[in-house]
C-alpha cells in the first residue's frame, strides 16, 4: 500500500476515489515514563520514552488507517494528514490520528 502526503503520486494515475480513510491510536500516560521525562525537564537531553510512545502511536494509527483502505479495495492513501492531541482530566492520555483518502490507482 502507498501512503503519501501529497496528493497525487508521479507517473501514476488515480482511477477512482474511495473516500475518506482514519486510523486512531489512544495510549495512556506511564508514571515511570513522566517521572523520568521530568528529570530531562531538568538536566536537559531527549525524552526518549516519550519519543517511542509518539512513534508507536503513529505507527498503530497508520496501520489502522491502512487497514481500513484496504478493506475498501485501494491501492494507495493520499494527502495523509497525522495529528497529535492529549486527552483526559489532566491531559494524561495521548491520541494519534491519521487521516487521509483511499483511492484506486490505473
Amino acid at each position: 500500500m502507498i501512503v503519501t502526503t501529497t496528493h497525487t503520486l508521479e507517473g501514476k494515475q488515480v482511477a477512482e476515489y474511495l473516500g475518506p480513510v482514519a486510523g486512531e491510536c489512544v495510549l495512556g500516560a506511564n508514571i515511570f515514563r513522566d517521572f523520568f521525562a521530568s528529570i530531562r525537564d531538568i538536566v536537559g537531553g531527549r525524552a526518549g520514552g516519550y519519543q517511542k510512545v509518539l512513534r508507536d502511536g503513529r505507527h498503530m494509527a497508520t496501520a489502522d488507517m491502512v487497514e481500513e483502505a484496504r478493506e475498501l479495495g485501494a491501492d494507495a492513501i493520499l494527502g495523509m494528514d497525522i495529528d497529535y492531541e492529549s486527552l483526559g482530566e489532566t491531559n494524561s492520555m495521548l491520541m494519534v490520528s491519521c487521516n487521509g483518502t483511499a483511492v484506486k490507482l490505473s
